[in-house]
């Protein structure tokens, strides 16, 4: 590996040094990072609704590993490394509804429990068992209408990632599990690490500067801006902001008063702004050093108005693509090498640093 993890790395974190600027552009750490990280974390896949019939399935991924999402003929939810044990070709692609599982290479065809049914010619093959040559598995999991999975078959449950957030959001007035799927929106390839995204995600010191319109709708003040973290997860509040005659970018009238913004490891976070109850999942999906994919899913109360989803959606796209620019220009800047790292202020940034001490573990581990 290039990148040599640092016995002394966890005390310059603690200090409030950021990660080395390597890390942010060394193809060895984040390989490192899809096995160590991606390998071995709950990740968000889908929606519930679209694995709900007896052989729906829908496509994901879990860092580098193709992943399929299967419900059975017994009505099981199960989840499978998507690539055939044949020659390695993606058995499905996208979503929707089969009886079985055929490979469209050379028509291996598995059933709906991921067993193999059929190879073509493979009768012709002294000693071919078919029992010998299931998908691979992996873990699946469910919290309300959101669909996990995790390539870890040892791994703790979902609800031990989740901790204390799903009683939190109960306590502020959202109930995923009520909630109608709205669509996907957002889906873009950012030319920046995927940590270097998360990282933007994770304060709001850089809020009234870069985010005139979001600061006008919430009090970005650090005296109201509140930031908590547990063990998997962190998350920060915002009351909504006297308006003081400023025109705000949506009216927040709804139940909902403060924003949460919810980051849960190692890549996915939970969205609400003030207004009717509503959440939207917002994944920061590793393509390689360089690159990240990120989309995002909106499930909101049943009889919400679609122009106030229209609305609330268009304000998070007008902030998403000025944290665009923003993470795009600091990768170029950390690849770069003008600088070694950075200096965090951890009034204002320590859900970073609590982040960081995230990867650093998981790297060293």
């Amino acid at each position: 590996m290039a990148t040599v993890i640092s016995s002394t790395a966890r005390e310059e974190l603690e200090r409030g040094m950021t990660l080395p600027a390597s890390y942010y552009s060394d193809p060895a750490v984040h390989e490192l990072e899809l096995d160590r990280i991606f390998g071995r974390t709950w990740q968000y896949a889908g929606v519930l609704e679209q694995v709900a019939e007896p052989g729906a399935f829908l496509t994901c991924r879990a860092g580098k590993t193709p992943v399929a999402v299967v419900r059975g003929r017994d009505e099981e939810l199960r989840a499978f490394v998507n690539v055939c044990r044949h020659r390695g070709h993606e058995v499905m692609q996208g979503c929707g509804r089969r009886e079985t599982l055929q490979c469209p290479y050379h028509a291996w065809t598995y059933d709906l429990d991921g067993s193999l049914r059929k190879a073509p010619r493979s009768e012709r093959e002294p000693g071919f068992d078919n029992a010998d040559w299931s998908l691979r598995p992996m873990l699946v999991d469910t919290w309300g209408p959101l669909v996990y999975v995790n390539p870890d078959l040892d791994a703790a449950p979902l609800a031990e990632t989740l901790g204390d957030l799903p009683a939190e959001l109960l306590r502020r007035g959202l109930d995923p599990s009520t909630f109608d799927y709205k669509g996907r929106s957002r889906e873009l390839l950012i030319n920046a690490n995927w940590k270097i995204v998360v990282e933007n995600f994770l304060e709001c010191y850089h809020c009234p500067v870069a985010h005139q319109s979001f600061s006008r709708l919430l009090d970005v003040d650090p005296d109201a801006y509140q930031l908590t973290a547990s063990r998997w997860s962190s998350s920060q509040y915002a009351p909504v902001r006297s308006s003081s005659g400023r025109e705000r970018p949506y009216d927040p009238t709804g139940e909902i008063t403060h924003s949460q913004f919810h980051f849960i490891w190692p890549n996915w976070t939970l969205n609400t702004l003030p207004g009717p109850p509503h959440i939207r999942v917002l994944v920061f999906q590793p393509v390689d050093a360089d690159r990240t994919a990120t989309f995002v899913d909106g499930f909101w109360a049943p009889g919400t108005p679609d122009e106030i989803i229209d609305d609330i959606t268009s304000f998070g796209a007008v902030v998403g693509k000025e944290d665009v620019e923003l993470v795009e220009s600091v990768h170029r800047g950390l690849r770069s090498g003008a600088i070694e790292r950075g200096r965090l202020l951890l009034t204002s940034e320590h859900l970073i640093q609590h982040f960081q001490l995230l990867v650093h573990d998981a790297l060293s581990d």
